[in-house]
Parts: structure tokens; C-alpha cells; sequence
């Protein structure tokens, strides 16, 4: 399939202005000319190849300012183990100035290897800072569609313009991924995804759409088919090949709420099964996202926190909430053991001394779980979902102090995993009034996790609780996901939401609300936002037409 870009000016970092226009590449019959590409089939054997080899679209990945990463797999039969014969292909790939590729700035071969899922990860250098490119790959006869990535500015660059967007939980079975073709119509410097990319749940036949396979994956052929699966949704290829991706996981990656070596349900999953288990979804999720070596599996072990800049403006600290934490607590009382970690030791030094070193004015944190508190129930008794930071509140306590330190620059949380939205202030200690506000988290939406939402329901039950939690400054449940405007002075969200995620076309977006930082002081503010529910005055929403296969409310 092909992938239109939107016409418009792509100003997402403050650089220079380029027009693009769609339905207006020029794709020449050669890649690399004949001396490249060509050289390359036969230097492999020149073997055909089957036909229909991009059917999961293009990607990149993680801007540095002088390049990123580039993304394919060959895939002919994508939930059917890929299709592909068991031998290495060469596959030549360009970046251009222009969408017609009249312009050629980087070109090379790569080599699909059968081991790797024939994925394909080419780590783009020598471009400048601050620019627009376009890319495409070639295999065989078939070229691809034609993505489009930006670089970073430079370091130091006295850039005061940065816009992005961040997004999670996407769920095949609970609805189509609608909001992805609203968001590749913005204007982004990158889209940074916190989790739940996949989920590894049964098929259904209740909900809107169902899952491949029988089960649940355990095996690499399993995993990849269930990826492969998910590219195939024709509006995320659309949003992977319109902006460069910053990816990270959460527990549906592998399995729900693992914990380091420890799944979900012991008993049923043996440590040695669930480690062959990891290490299949670990392999699966590297062959299908832009992601540079450093991140290539070892095993059981997989690095994701990273750390990317974009001048002197922001840094965005990449987590990882799942690999290395301490299992979940059962009771408040162990949820305050000093000793019960979120990130591990080496990753939490890792963040606060780059929090501390990174010189940007603001500082983003890329995470997965809630760090605000957030308790279920109205009235004296609280309950929490343990899986989230209130699970592990001696080291969140410690982080937040550190934020309020006077170390960090502006720190704000961007946070998924809750299929609603939650804006909130920061404190050290939330069961005091007294204690400061000394940062900010937006929880987003989901993109379709939960299906369509019942505004009426979630209000009803978290509204009460919302008047007992003063850090909670605004909350809703439709879907969607949320773009940052960054500056010099503030950071201003737009809570983007779709008004059906159960019918694959004709939907609209709107912007459900408004959040504003503003720099050098601590919290969120509500900037505006459109009419509440009511849930003690409307009626109850309609039945459901389909079953959700996920929904944390």
C-alpha cells in the first residue's frame, strides 16, 4: 500500500519551512543505480523473492541531529511467519531532501537476514541538524512506500520551538487505531509511544476485530505474527511513516503486569518458561521498531532508557518500568519497603544524573505508569492499582524530592498505560496538603485500549474521588493522544480525542482540553476544555456493540 504525507509546512522544530505535497513521488526503477543495488542481488545469488514484500509499511526512529534510524521487514505472509525463504536479502535504501528523491543524500544496502525476521535497521548518519527528510527502501522489484523523518537540532542549538505527540496502548481487538490517522495529519517533530504496542491477549470473536493465532504467544514465531499483525493497521503505518518514532514497552509487550523474571501468573508459568517467553518477546519487539543497536536483545536482557536531546529546549529520558522492578506488593504496608524498586538501582542513577547533567530547559520524562497518586475509591478507605508507582512509594517519594531539589530543569512525566486521561501535579508526599508541587504528569488516553468510552460511567465513579485528591487537576476516558507545543516559557498539551474508535472510517477529532507548565513553576494548570459530563443529570450511555478485551476502569 501506498502511504500519503499530508500536504503543509513542517515546522515541528522551529527549523527551516519545506513544502510537501502528496501523491507526487517519482519512483525511479533502480535504487542506488546499477551499480548498487544491483551488485548487491547478486552478490546474494540474485534469487527472486515473493511479491508484496512492504506489507507493513515503513519506519524511523530515535532523531539524533545527525540522522535516525530506519525501519522495514519483509514480510509477504505478515501473520503467517513473514513468508520469507530462509536466506539473506539485500535491501537498498535512500534518503532524499525531496519526496520525489531528485535530491539523494544518504543511500546504502542492508542485508535482511532470516534470523532477524528479515527486519531490516539502518542507522542513518551524516545529515544535517534540524531537517526534513524523505526515505524509501527497494527489495527485489518492489519498492516501498516513502516515509518521512526529521533530525534533531543540534546540540546547543537555541531552538524555541519543539511540537510532538505521545500516544499507548493500542489494542487490535478493542477497536480500529482511528486516532492514528488523525495524528499523522499534525505537524510533529516525533511521536514518543509509552507501551503497549502490542498485547498479547487470546483472540475473540466478541470484539471489534480479532487477534491472530489460537492463544496467547509464548514462541518468537508467535510474537512476530502478532506484531506483524498490528503493522498491518492501515492508519499506524500511516503514523510511522509521516514522523520519527521514540518507542518504549510496558507489560502487554510480553505479559500482563510481568515484573522482571516474574509473570503474571506463576503457577501457570514456570521461571524457565516465562524466561524463553521474555526472550521471544524481547527478539519480536527489537525486529519490529526503529531502534538502534544499543537496544539489539542479549537474551533476556534488552536496553531501552535512553536519552535524546533537541538543542537546548528539552531532553526526553526514555524508561523502562518493566525490566527491572521489584514484583508488585499485595498491601500498602509492602508498598512502602525502601527496598522495592521501579527502574533498579542502575537506571535510576542513570536517570537522575542525566536529569541533573542535561542542561535542556525542560526535562521529559518517557514513561510508562502512573507516578501520581491515584486512589479507586471515594471515602476513608483507599485502594490502589499496585502495578502503577503508588506501588513502590519509598522510591517515589525519593525521585520527587530530587525533582524539587533544585537540580532539575522543569521535569514533566508523560505517562500511558491507564486508558484515560489523568493531568496532574506532583508532590513528594500526596497525603499532604503541605507538601510542594515540584513537577507535572499528563497521563494520556489510550488509542483504542478500552474501546469507546462511557463518559457517564467513568465520571460517576472518579468524579468523588477526584474531590478528594487536589492533585488530580482534570480526568477523562475518550480516546486518542496528546500533542506538546514546547517553548522557551511553557509547555501547552492538547488532549486530542476521536469520537469512535469501533468503525474504521469517517471519524472526527476534536480537542478535548488544554494543559499548560509553565517553566520555573512547578504544577499544571487547565487552560481550557470543552463541557464536562454530568454524570448525575444524563442518562446512560448505550449498550456496547462489542466486548473490550482490555479495560483498566
Amino acid at each position: 500500500m501506498s502511504v500519503g504525507i499530508p500536504r503543509r509546512r513542517f515546522l515541528a522544530t522551529g527549523g527551516a519551512a519545506s513544502f510537501v505535497t502528496a501523491g507526487q513521488v517519482l519512483l525511479g526503477p533502480v535504487l542506488l543505480g546499477p551499480d548498487g543495488a544491483v551488485a548487491a542481488v547478486r552478490a546474494h545469488g540474485g534469487a527472486p523473492v515473493p511479491a508484496g514484500l512492504f506489507t507493513l509499511g515503513v519506519a524511523s526512529g530515535d532523531p539524533s541531529p545527525g540522522g535516525f534510524v530506519l525501519w522495514t521487514r519483509l514480510a509477504p505472509r505478515p501473520v503467517d511467519g513473514g513468508g520469507m525463504p530462509d536466506r539473506a536479502v539485500p535491501v537498498a535504501w535512500q534518503i532524499a531532501d525531496d519526496e520525489r528523491f531528485r535530491q539523494i543524500r544518504a543511500a546504502g544496502v542492508a542485508t535482511a537476514r532470516p534470523e532477524h525476521g528479515h527486519a531490516v535497521h539502518v542507522e542513518a548518519g551524516g545529515l544535517r541538524p534540524d531537517r526534513e527528510y524523505f526515505y524509501r527502501f527497494r527489495a527485489g522489484p518492489e519498492i516501498s512506500p516513502v516515509g518521512r523523518a526529521r533530525t534533531a537540532p543540534r546540540p546547543g542549538a537555541g531552538n524555541r520551538r519543539l511540537r510532538f505527540a505521545f500516544a499507548s496502548c493500542h489494542n487490535w481487538q478493542d477497536g480500529y487505531f482511528t486516532a492514528y490517522h488523525h495524528l499523522a495529519q499534525e505537524d510533529l517533530a516525533f511521536v514518543a509511544f509509552l507501551g503497549d504496542y502490542i498485547y498479547e491477549t487470546v483472540p475473540r470473536t466478541d470484539t471489534v476485530r480479532a487477534h491472530e493465532g489460537t492463544g496467547e504467544p509464548y514462541t518468537l514465531v508467535e510474537y512476530r505474527n502478532r506484531h506483524a499483525q498490528y503493522k498491518t493497521d492501515p492508519a499506524l503505518q500511516a503514523a510511522h511513516a509521516a514522523f520519527p518514532w521514540i518507542v518504549t514497552w510496558d507489560d502487554h509487550e510480553v505479559d500482563n503486569n510481568w515484573a522482571d523474571e516474574i509473570p503474571q501468573d506463576p503457577d501457570r508459568q514456570p521461571r524457565e518458561k516465562f524466561l524463553a517467553r521474555r526472550a521471544a518477546a524481547f527478539q519480536a519487539y527489537y525486529e519490529h521498531m526503529p531502534l538502534r543497536r544499543p537496544a539489539v536483545p542479549h537474551g533476556i536482557g534488552m536496553r531501552l532508557h535512553r536519552r535524546l536531546g533537541f538543542g537546548r529546549l528539552a531532553a526526553v529520558h526514555v524508561l523502562d518500568t518493566r525490566q527491572y522492578r521489584s514484583d508488585q506488593p499485595d498491601t500498602l504496608a509492602e508498598a512502602g519497603d525502601p527496598r522495592r524498586t521501579m527502574t533498579g538501582t542502575e537506571q535510576e542513577r542513570w536517570l537522575t544524573g542525566g536529569l541533573a547533567r542535561s542542561g535542556a530547559r525542560w526535562n521529559l520524562l518517557a514513561n510508562q505508569v502512573m507516578w501520581a497518586s491515584n486512589d479507586r475509591k471515594a471515602g476513608p478507605e483507599q485502594v490502589f492499582d499496585f502495578d502503577n508507582w503508588d506501588g513502590y512509594r519509598v522510591q517515589r517519594r525519593r525521585m520527587l524530592e530530587f525533582f524539587g531539589s533544585g537540580l532539575v530543569s522543569n521535569p514533566v512525566v508523560l505517562t500511558g498505560d491507564r486508558h484515560a486521561t489523568w493531568v496532574c501535579d506532583l508532590r513528594p508526599d500526596f497525603d499532604d496538603p503541605a507538601s510542594p508541587v515540584v513537577g507535572a504528569e499528563i497521563t494520556g488516553t489510550s488509542v483504542s485500549s478500552g474501546g469507546d468510552a462511557d463518559p457517564v460511567s467513568f465520571h460517576r465513579t472518579f468524579d468523588p474521588i477526584m474531590a478528594e485528591s487536589p492533585h488530580w487537576k482534570y480526568i477523562g476516558n475518550q480516546r486518542g493522544y496528546v500533542v506538546c507545543d514546547v517553548g522557551p516559557d511553557r509547555l501547552l498539551a492538547s488532549l486530542r480525542t476521536v469520537d469512535s474508535v469501533w468503525r474504521p472510517d469517517g471519524t472526527t477529532a476534536a480537542t478535548a482540553a488544554r494543559f499548560q507548565v509553565e517553566a520555573g513553576r512547578p504544577g499544571i494548570t487547565v487552560v481550557d476544555r470543552r463541557p464536562a459530563v454530568d454524570a448525575g443529570s444524563r442518562s446512560e450511555t448505550a449498550p456496547r456493540r462489542f466486548a473490550v478485551d482490555d479495560d483498566q476502569l
